[in-house]
């Protein structure tokens, strides 16, 4: 029972992870439409092997080392802004030259992990809660409720089984957020168009709010 609600509960937390609009998600949705499913199912990949990547340097206190020096820090997030700017100046280069005619062969991959590498929010996050999630315990979920409904649904952090579920939340994720705009797009013709343009905006913003986070990191 326990190891259900914990692979379930890795799920749950992958999902809400992978889900919220946001750079990585952009660059999804952009892709799936511009290219295909495999295309945007690449750039998920792209996002979840820095993940992995991440929870490795969580483990080998690797994270902890940037989030402690500044300039590190700060650096990182001037790339990354960068970086958004970049690939929001290539969406809407790609509408203006007709989006499906830019190539078949994307660079999604590419595109969401260097995205994720350089973004100190995703390192904060394997600091602090990834940290949490890879030491080893027992969470009593629904205990704070009730005395009644206490080891109902126990939780062991720091195990396979919880890891296993994280991923395979975010997998499920960025297999099916591609599959959905792909079928959207088949029956709206008007849809890639739009998602270019909304991709170029979310990345541009973000990619601004990185580079003013940087001079306030850095100055």
């Amino acid at each position: 029972m326990a190891l259900l609600a914990t692979l379930l509960a890795g799920a749950a937390f992958g999902l809400a992870l992978a889900a919220p609009p946001g750079p990585m998600n952009a660059v999804i949705a952009e892709e799936s439409v511009a290219r295909g499913w495999n295309s945007g199912f690449r750039a998920g990949l792209g996002a979840m092997t820095a993940d992995l990547l991440f929870m490795v340097g969580a483990l080998l206190g690797v994270v902890a080392v940037i989030q402690r020096v500044p300039l590190l820090q700060g650096g990182l997030l001037a790339v990354g802004g960068v970086l958004m700017l970049y690939f929001a100046y290539g969406a809407v280069t790609e509408l203006r030259s007709g989006f499906r005619s830019a190539g078949t062969e994307g660079k999604g991959f590419r595109k969401a992990f260097l995205l994720a590498v350089t973004n100190p929010y995703q390192i904060l996050f394997w600091l602090t809660v990834g940290v949490g999630l890879l030491d080893p315990g027992r969470v009593d979920v629904l205990a704070p409720l009730s005395e009644a409904l206490a080891g109902t649904v126990v939780v062991e952090t720091g195990s396979p089984a919880l890891l296993a579920g994280l991923f395979g939340g975010i997998a499920l994720w960025i297999t099916g957020f591609p599959a959905t705009l792909v079928v959207a797009e088949r029956r709206m013709d008007r849809l890639a168009p739009g998602v270019a343009v909304l991709s170029a905006l979310v990345l541009a913003g973000f990619g601004v709010y990185f580079l003013f986070d940087a001079a306030r990191t850095l100055f």
